[in-house]
């Protein structure tokens, strides 16, 4: 399956270990981008299960989001992704 890219609220406790999300890239506190070849309920049970969120948002994404004024590195995390 060809990854796909999603956009993901995560309202967790606090992380003990900030390797946790380190297959995630933040744009700001809780709320990130997701490349991965899980489908969004897969994604969305596998977050469920490691984080043990409070509030949590899993959605497909059919292009890389316009943003301003989030997480420096971004931009270039989509674009090393192959997103324009």
């Amino acid at each position: 399956m060809q990854p796909s890219l999603y956009l993901v609220y995560l309202e967790a406790p606090p992380l003990r270990d900030p390797s946790a999300t380190a297959d995630m890239i933040e744009l700001m506190p809780g709320l990130y981008l997701v490349e991965t070849g899980q489908t969004r309920s897969q994604l969305f049970h596998s977050l469920k299960r490691r984080f043990d969120p409070v509030r949590l948002l899993v959605a497909p994404m059919a292009q890389a989001p316009k943003f301003k004024g989030m997480a420096p590195g971004v931009q270039k995390w989509l674009r090393g992704q192959g997103y324009e």
